[in-house]
């Protein structure tokens, strides 16, 4: 310790030296001390440390002033607090000094102290009392009208600390108010900025009723009609605070508008400027309440883009069509400086309207049709604008609306639905696709490198909107872009944006466009391989890549192309990046990938140059860099229809690549099972055995259930060998199978891993392979079953195995018909045997049935006594196991088990439950065609079952009935509408849900059909019943999320009835006795719940149809609502925070107080523990609801939240839980609730 204190007395010695070297060595080491963190001073230290540093803030020297501020902000965080005061008030006073330069480097000195003052999110009363200090000197200072430059930086200090620190001012915020609106009418133009600059970081925490004071002295001045210059400073002042008041300027917009309209006619283009980007505040900060002002707005600006009194636009045009265009922009120059005029500020009112234009389009999606209709056409005329920064606005402008006529995500879906409409707006534009290229092919060759840059940001918007769509217009389009890419003046920038632009073009059309071009167009992009900056070589090798492709496209029949010419130029620039070592990766890995297309592609026109390039890419696969990328390689050009002699490579090529499957990178065992894959299927016969041996040797550790996919391509690899070589798989009886088996019995497999493992099997034992046969394997498959149900055995098999395994066995046995009916037989016997096991009579009911879909099991006469004898069994399994079986054995049997199964529906009402489960199985796997003729008896069965009184039943029943009704919508659909009139409730029920039956995920026919009627049977959201409702609106969550394409144009008039929904009912809330309690339940709990559920999946699929203000309000009731709820409405909110911040920081104050109340209820001492766990769960959600909102970036400000966080973080309990969900946020996005 006293060493240190030693230390620094030192340093303060040498400061007292007359020699400026040492004064400036001895403060660069004390800074030097300052920043670590290890440092500790006593307080006599302190306090010398502080003087020191004060008195050389007016040392003679600069340098060693400017380092004594440097000082300042390190030490705030090393002193006590009566120290930072005491530098603090020493700072204020030289403000007022009368040496410029000493209150020049006060003033420093105070905003490095503000700087590093601990946030008000600390909650430490250093900051509060440091910066009432400050406070109270500065509006002192700022009173002192005589010298402009203290009031100037004051004002300066006062917008740092309001921007860092409001929330600590707030018992001074009515003091700044007032201190500062005088200043806004001070002759100092610089001195109203900066005020005006204080007051936008005052208004996002300043509460209500100031910001109303503000606002309205703000409109009364403005209503006074005083002098252009003041007026400008208001209308200025009304955008900041606009700006960063956003909503809250909304309920003052029915005053303010009218205002600002009337000032636009003002001829004063300052001030027409400020208007605008006033309006641009409103549209942004405001968009509901601006809404019945949009189209006052849009015409304005539409008026004032073409303002531009002093040039003559059509003198321009006349000269453009006499003359080249080079010249043209000569004589454009002259011409600018004969009309303009250096005070012309016409452009500003331009740009500024543009900008306004902008916010409405990136706010406004609900007016597209009608902005392509008013403002398109607009924007598209003032191409031809003469100010580049106008320009380059116009270009975003129309960037944005492109971007807005993207489909939006959920919209992508119903892209590929047939007769599906086209969008309007993708129609509006199509047809000015014409008029954009006229207006921009020309300025594709201008000097202005912005002009340029901005045509191919909007070109490169177009393509990706409309593929396809520049067509026709690429001849106009080429010329431009080869002048970018060769023209000497070019800069880096411009080229890649042009390649970029290429390579967009090129990936959006048909090969056939741009086969004529490539004479003109090859020669430039093989130019920019060679450039010198490696962004521009990886750029251009991208688009080399994607040339190959259209110069030889492979597999399509076009019209053959002649590549020949081309075919040297292309390979000798690649070859020369190809060999480079010294370059960047990207560079390597985009050569190495457009070197792969080019073999692929042309292989069989490089001749004598195909052997030395796959050597080079041998050399690629040894090097841990280009591994990945080479391995990928391999894969294209193994699959080349061109069949590239790989022979050379493989001998060397295989082991190298056997030896990846051993890395710990999952990328690259992927990709090199995939190489190895294609190799063995393509070239089977260059493979020797040593070779194979060394990728087998590799496999058994890839065969496991804790990755399934690579687990699935390693078997689709042994399946390729037993296919090509089956020899080569003699030794993998105790290597390979173990785990294959192994994978067959856990848990987790499924899908794509359970497919490759069955045309395994398929292979094993059509091949011969292995010498495994049929018998051997089915021993394996089912062996741990029969020991599984012993007492002294292994652990129960898992259920998900049950169901792997036997499929696993019909696949055996559909390729083995001989030994599969004797295996038939014996299954049978099994379950008859009365000492079976449960699991094995499980086992093999579910083979029965899976051997049974796909072979006729007509001839075994006893299989439908015993099946009907295990609908008896006490074990739940067993039944549910025969049910299955049953179906699937009707599915490869129509015309025998299908009557059978519906007369046993008919007589056996015990057995009814189980044999529906039989029929719905049957419906889901036969086609269209065989079930045709019985879908009159089916449907006659099933309507009869419809009103049954045990809602397991009636559930399976609507299952049938809508997935029998997608088997002949036409005649069926109109059947279930008439329903829908029925008089009992629990028929209307079953109808409603039958119809979620048939909305599935995928395009089916029939979905014209249900886009027809789905508002018909939207209708019983109004049903009386609230059991009815609710499956309505699990109807309704089906279709919001499976295909939102049937609801989306009748939310206008289904949303309120949801919203309905949402509400609490006192007539659904009933109390229940039991014994001395009383209990209450709420019967429209569900209803609720399911309204809730589709709010959340209408936020995911039809975002852009909701009107978020209003679908706010919803969520804010639920956030008081039952614990289930809760839950639903804290996800909500956390998932609205990051698709509509905006909307939810206007509400924000009414969503605190629920939040707050969550997290601080505390459950009664005498409770049940899941008391305390619902309450704890609420608590996290709530929690994750508060790290959402804090993650918007202005949400601080709003004092009630700046309150509410100071609390969380004062509470150590609450404290941790955010820190626990901000580290996960930061891992993982958002959570996400199944909707499906």
């Amino acid at each position: 310790m006293s060493n240190i204190s030693y230390h620094i007395s030192n340093l303060l010695e040498k400061m007292t030296s007359t020699d400026k070297d040492f004064r400036f060595m001895a403060t660069n080491d004390l800074m030097m001390e300052l920043q670590k963190d290890s440092i500790k001073l006593d307080e006599d230290s302190e306090k010398k440390v502080v003087n020191m540093l004060l008195k050389l803030l007016e040392d003679k020297n600069g340098e060693v002033q400017n380092l004594a501020v440097k000082c300042l902000g390190p030490l705030v965080s090393k002193v006590k607090e009566y120290q930072v005061e005491t530098m603090v008030d020493t700072l204020c006073s030289n403000m007022m000094s009368d040496k410029e330069q000493l209150r020049d480097i006060s003033s420093m000195g105070l905003k490095t102290v503000i700087a590093e003052l601990p946030s008000c999110s600390a909650g430490q009363s250093l900051t509060a009392n440091v910066c009432k200090k400050i406070t109270s000197q500065l509006i002192g200072a700022m009173g002192k009208q005589e010298d402009v430059s203290v009031q100037l930086e004051a004002l300066d200090i006062l917008s740092d600390m309001l921007g860092r620190l409001s929330g600590t001012l707030i018992s001074f915020h009515a003091s700044i108010l007032t201190s500062l609106l005088p200043q806004l009418t001070s002759p100092r133009m610089a001195v109203r900025k900066r005020a005006i600059m204080a007051l936008g970081h005052l208004v996002p925490s300043c509460s209500t009723t100031l910001f109303t004071q503000l606002t309205e002295h703000l409109l009364a001045e403005l209503g006074r009609g005083q002098q252009t210059s003041t007026t400008r400073t208001y209308i200025q002042c009304l955008a900041t605070v606009s700006r960063q008041g956003g909503h809250r300027v909304g309920e003052h917009l029915e005053k303010i508008i009218p205002m600002v309209v009337k000032f636009c006619s003002v001829e004063d283009d300052e001030l027409r400027e400020y208007c605008f980007q006033a309006f641009e505040a409103f549209v942004r900060g405001c968009p509901k309440e601006m809404s019945p002002h949009i189209p006052t707005v849009i015409k304005l600006c539409l008026r004032y883009i073409t303002y531009d009194p002093n040039y003559n636009y059509d003198v321009d045009e006349d000269r453009d069509e006499s003359m080249d265009t080079e010249d043209g922009g000569d004589v454009d120059q002259e011409s600018d400086d004969e009309y303009s005029d250096d005070d012309d500020m016409s452009w500003k009112v331009r740009r500024s309207s543009v900008k306004c234009l902008e916010a409405v389009i990136s706010t406004r999606r609900d007016l597209l049709v009608e902005l392509y209709g008013s403002v398109a056409p607009a924007l598209l005329a003032r191409f031809k604008e003469r100010e580049e920064n106008v320009k380059t606005d116009i270009f975003v402008a129309f960037v944005a609306l492109l971007k807005q006529t993207r489909p939006s995500q959920g919209l992508i879906t119903t892209a590929a639905e047939p007769g599906a409409k086209e969008d309007p707006a993708i129609t509006l534009l199509k047809k000015q696709v014409p008029t954009v290229v006229k207006a921009l092919h020309k300025q594709l060759k201008e000097k202005s490198m912005k002009s340029r840059q901005g045509c191919f940001s909007l070109l490169t918007e177009l393509a990706n909107v409309l593929p396809g769509a520049l067509g026709e217009h690429i001849p106009a389009l080429i010329p431009g872009i080869v002048h970018s890419l060769t023209d000497k003046s070019t800069s880096s920038n411009m080229k890649i944006d042009a390649l970029s632009f290429l390579h967009v073009l090129l990936c959006s059309h048909p090969p056939d466009i741009f086969q004529p071009h490539m004479k003109v167009i090859l020669p430039p992009v093989v130019q920019c391989v060679e450039d010198p900056f490696y962004k521009i070589t990886s750029e251009a090798l991208l688009v080399t890549q994607q040339m190959v492709k259209i110069i030889r496209p492979l597999g399509d029949k076009l019209p053959a192309f002649d590549v020949k010419p081309y075919v040297k130029d292309v390979f000798s620039g690649t070859l020369k990046r190809l060999k480079a070592a010294d370059i960047d990766q990207e560079v390597k890995e985009r050569a190495i990938s457009c070197m792969g297309h080019i073999v692929c592609h042309l292989g069989d026109q490089l001749g004598g140059d195909l052997q030395p390039t796959l050597q080079i890419f041998l050399e690629r696969l040894k090097n841990e860099i280009t591994r990945l990328t080479a391995v990928k390689t391999l894969t294209l050009i193994a699959t080349s229809p061109l069949r590239i002699d790989l022979r050379p490579l493989l001998t060397e090529g295989i082991p190298i690549l056997g030896s990846f499957l051993r890395k710990n990178q999952r990328a690259l065992k992927l990709s090199t099972l995939t190489a190895l894959n294609m190799i063995v299927m393509n070239y089977s016969d260059s493979l020797k055995p040593p070779m194979i041996e060394a990728v087998l040797n590799e496999l058994p550790a890839l065969i496991e259930e804790s990755d399934m996919h690579i687990s699935q391509v390693a078997v689709m690899l042994l399946t390729c060998l037993a296919k090509v070589c089956p020899s080569s798989l003699s030794k993998i009886g105790n290597t390979v199978l173990p785990g294959v088996f192994h994978l067959v019995h856990s848990p987790l497999l499924q899908g794509g891993a359970l497919s490759a493992i069955l045309e395994f099997f398929k292979a094993l034992v059509v091949t011969k392979a292995g010498n495994t046969g049929y018998n051997d394997l089915l021993k394996a498959l089912t062996g741990p079953f029969h020991s599984s149900g012993k007492a002294a055995g292994p652990t129960p098999m898992h259920r998900q195995s049950y169901y792997s395994v036997a499929r696993c066995v019909a696949a055996l046995s559909s390729v083995c018909p001989k030994e599969a009916s004797g295996m038939v037989t014996s299954f049978i016997q099994e379950v008859k045997n009365p000492k079976s096991s449960e699991s094995v009579r499980i086992l093999s009911f579910l083979c029965l049935g899976e051997v049974g879909r796909t072979m006729n099991l007509g001839g075994q006469k006893e299989l439908k006594t015993v099946i009907l004898e295990a609908f008896s069994s006490p074990n739940e399994e067993v039944k549910s196991a025969a049910s299955c079986a049953l179906g699937n054995i009707c599915v490869g049997n129509l015309e025998e088990y299908l009557p059978f199964m519906l007369k046993e529906i008919g007589s056996q009402p015990k057995r009814r439950y189980l044999l529906l489960h039989s029929l719905k199985e049957v419906i889901s796997a036969c086609s269209a065609e065989s079930l045709m003729a019985h879908v009159e008896d089916i449907w006659a069965l099933l309507f009869k079952n419809r009103e049954c009184a045990e809602e397991g039943t009636r559930n399976v029943v609507a299952e049938c009935l809508g997935k029998l009704t997608m088997v002949n919508p036409a005649q069926l659909l109109p059947r279930l509408k008439q329903q829908l009139s029925s008089g009992s409730p629990v028929a209307r029920s079953t109808v409603v849900t039958a119809v979620k039956f048939t909305i599935v995920d995928q395009p089916v026919p029939i979905d014209s059909l249900l886009k027809g009627c789905i508002g018909d049977f939207l209708t019983t959201l109004q049903d009386k019943d609230p059991n009815v409702r609710r499956v309505a609106l699990v109807m309704f969550n089906s279709a919001a999320h499976n295909k939102p394409s049937l609801i989306r144009g009748l939310l206008a008039s289904v949303l309120p009835s949801l919203y309905n929904e949402t509400q609490i009912r006192k007539d659904l809330i009933r109390e229940v006795e039991m014994g001395p309690f009383k209990h209450t339940v709420d019967d429209g709990l569900d209803v609720r719940k399911a309204a809730f559920e589709c709010m959340y999946t209408l936020l995911d699929s039809c975002l852009d149809f909701l009107d978020i203000s209003e679908f706010l309000e919803h969520v804010e009731e639920g956030l008081k609502d039952h614990y289930d709820i809760r839950m639903l409405t804290f996800i909500m909110l956390a998932r609205l925070c990051s698709l509509c911040p905006n909307a939810v920081v206007q509400r924000l104050d009414r969503l605190i107080e629920p939040l707050r109340a969550t997290c601080i209820t505390k459950v009664k001492a005498g409770s049940v523990k899941q008391e305390f766990e619902k309450q704890e769960e609420l608590r996290r959600s709530a929690m994750r609801a508060v790290a959402a909102l804090l993650s918007i970036s202005e949400v601080e400000k709003s004092p009630d939240m700046a309150d509410f966080a100071n609390q969380i973080r004062t509470n150590a309990e609450m404290a941790s839980i955010l820190e626990s969900i901000q580290g996960d946020a930061r891992s993982s996005p958002v959570e996400s609730m199944d909707t499906s």
